[in-house]
This record gives C-alpha cells, structure tokens and sequence, in this order.
C-alpha cells in the first residue's frame, strides 16, 4: 500500500520589515537572491522554498515526499534560519503563525507579480483578493499519498472525521486588525468564508461523504468547474487546485491535501502536530469494521463540529456519539476536543512511537493549549498595538530559534 510510507509538509511564513514587523512585499527579492536569478522557486536541497498568491508570503515545503519524521523539524529550521539570514540584507524576517495580527489587507495586500501571475490575477479579479481571505492566510499543508479508488477512499473518510478537530492542536490566529475576535482560529473563519461568491470552491470545508475518483468528480469537480466558468472564460482556474475544502484530493499527483492546520511558531510544532494527525489518521484507516461508519458521516454532522472547534478550540465539546465512536470513545456522549486529543496524542506516543524530538512541543500543547490560547492568555487585559507587537516580535525570535512559546 502506498498509505503512510511517504508524506509531504508545507509551510507557509509571512514576510515582514524586522524593526516594524509590517508586512514586507519581499519573497520575490529574497527568491531572487537564493536563486541567483528571477525564480519561483527556490530548490534547496530536502527543502524547496517557493512564492504563494501575496509577495509578502514564503513557503517553505518538502522537495519530494519525505518517509520519516526523525530530523525533519530541524531540516526546517534550517531553513528557516537561512531564510531569516537573506532577510536581513532586505531588512526583514520571517514572522510566524495564521494572520498578521494587524495588517490591513485592502490596503498592503500586493501579489505575485511574477511567473504564473495570470493565475493570481484571475482569483484577484473572481474574488477581490484584498481580504484577509486571500492576503493574510499562513498554513500547514500536511499531503498523505494514495493509490487507486479503495487507498482514497479509506484515506479521505478517515481524513473527513479527523477534520473537524484540527483547530484545537494547530489554531494560532485570535487577533484580527488589532483586536481579539473571540474565535480562537480566525484563518478558518476567514478560509470559510473567502470564496463566497462561487459557493462551489470551498463548499462548507468540510469534504462531501465521496470515496472514489469518478463520485469526487461528479460531485466536487464537475459542479465547481461549472460554477466557475462564467467568471473564467478562458479556463485558467478550471484545474484541481482551484478546490478549496479543507481536505482536498490531488489525482493528479495521488495525494489528499489536508489544508486546516494553522502555521505555528516554530517547525518543531508544526511537525509534531503533523505527526500526530499522521497517526490519528492511520488508526482509522487501520480498522476494517470502522470503514462503513465512517463513510457514513455527513457534512451536516460534521461541520457544526468543526465551526464550534475554529471558535473554541480545545474547548469546543463534541456532543456527536457517531463521531465519538469513530475516534475509539466508546459509550462518551459528550468530550472536549482537548480531551480527545489529549487521549489521541498519549495513544499515538506509546502505540505509534512518535518522535522524542516531538514529545516537548506536544507536552506544551497539551498542559498550556494551542498557540491561540497561549497568545490570548499573553495579551490578557493588554490588546494594544504595542504589547502585541512586543508578543510577536517574540513570537519572531521563537521561530528564528526553534523555541516554543511558553506564557
């Protein structure tokens, strides 16, 4: 089976000025200077760093599918720092986690000017990319292969349970503007909601219930594409990537892109959680028995489940005992998504031996919440600009060292 023996990781890291920490429209002057040239692209080694839709945005991502874990979070890092060592020759430096925490898109939002920029374009001119929608979305990509019908379906209903509850391990974005919203993951909010216009794209996140390439044509592609064309007359958006859930199938490259995983401040975390997603999912597609119960969860089950989880995160309480019973709680009829996972990650340390490299990040995720809670818990009483700016500039350095952010 091709399942789990090999995986890829993006992430995604905000460009900004290193004195102010506004947003920096710079990756392609810093590709540029990797490269030797004008590129996209910049291949450096196990790591590939490439532009993304704004020019204030890097991302960092495996150059082939890696097959372990053991050293990849410092491979990363490595990159990192190397990124951050070009960066001060633009004056800049990498800024960590989901949103900047008080850009104002309408107004700094540029994109890639570059090659492939007919595409941006035409999002730009669907959608109105100066939104935080489209300008100030960072994120880990966590893409799992698959071969054939029966390897995609098993992956994509085991991935469509898991979904739900990834704000509570990964949600870093709690201030928009300036201000705390109450949510805990604002990217999603914002994610939820940027594609609107055509509803198809990203439908309600949450995947619909389909297990082989010719139903997720029929039901996802064909629709989309069809939504689609009338803004897109010359078909450039008509590609599988335009799908924007938050799990979606790449037939082209035999992979599931699991998209709701916020940035966070270092990729030690980012991995760790990854890891354990990896896990989580692999013990539910382990189970033969489970497969028919899984493939029956709906949107409509699911869904409120991932709203309360971006609003709440660990907190958030699921109250569905089909879902429940799916993830090994037998006979529950109501848990906090923390409590789950604290259950998922001690499992997935003893039976799936996870990385030690990994056991510090993930004992900081479970005694002091996610990213957004420690922020929050931070700037409790003093949300102004300049004791967030004091947060994230540490916040700046937790990334530049490989450090988690401990309150």
């Amino acid at each position: 089976m091709t399942l789990f023996r090999k995986f890829g990781v993006e992430l995604e890291y905000m460009l900004v000025d290193a004195g102010t920490l506004d947003v920096l429209p710079a990756a392609d002057r810093l590709l540029a200077a990797a490269a030797g040239e004008g590129a996209s692209d910049y291949e450096n080694g196990a790591i590939t760093w490439s532009n993304e839709l704004v020019n204030h945005v890097l991302e960092f991502k495996t150059s082939e599918p890696a097959t372990a874990w053991n050293g990849l979070a410092e491979i990363f890092q490595v990159n990192v720092q190397e990124a951050n060592e070009r960066l001060k020759k633009l004056g800049g430096c990498l800024l960590p986690t989901a949103m900047h925490p008080w850009m104002d898109p309408a107004r700094e939002m540029q994109l890639w000017p570059h090659e492939n920029s007919e595409v941006y374009q035409a999002f730009h001119r669907i959608f109105d990319c100066r939104g935080h929608g489209w300008a100030n979305l960072q994120s880990m990509h966590l893409n799992l292969p698959f071969e054939g019908d029966e390897e995609f379906g098993r992956l994509h209903a085991a991935i469509r349970a898991v979904l739900p509850l990834l704000p509570a391990l990964a949600a870093s974005s709690p201030i928009v503007e300036g201000r705390f919203t109450g949510l805990a993951d604002n990217r999603l909010e914002f994610y939820r909601q940027n594609s609107k216009k055509i509803p198809r794209v990203a439908g309600r996140v949450i995947p619909e219930p389909v297990f082989d390439a010719a139903s997720y044509d029929r039901e996802i592609f064909q629709p989309m594409y069809a939504q689609i064309a009338p803004h897109d007359p010359d078909g450039i958006l008509q590609e599988e990537w335009l799908n924007a859930r938050g799990a979606i199938a790449r037939f082209d490259r035999g992979a599931i892109e699991i998209r709701v995983l916020d940035v966070q401040e270092c990729p030690a975390a980012d991995l760790a959680i990854a890891a354990v997603v990896l896990a989580t999912v692999r013990r539910l597609m382990d189970n033969d028995d489970l497969q028919p119960r899984l493939q029956a969860l709906s949107v409509d089950q699911l869904e409120p489940i991932f709203r309360a989880t971006l609003a709440e995160a660990d907190k958030a309480v699921i109250r569905d005992e089909a879902l429940l019973d799916c993830l090994g709680f037998f006979g529950e009829s109501s848990l906090t998504t923390g409590e789950v996972w604290g259950s998922l990650v001690e499992w997935a340390r003893l039976e799936e031996g996870i990385p030690a490299e990994f056991l510090p990040p993930l004992q900081v995720l479970g005694e002091q919440g996610p990213l957004s809670s420690r922020i929050a818990k931070r700037l409790a009483g003093e949300c102004n600009r300049e004791q967030i700016g004091k947060l994230y500039r540490q916040l700046a350095n937790c990334l530049a060292r490989g450090e988690m952010f401990v309150p």
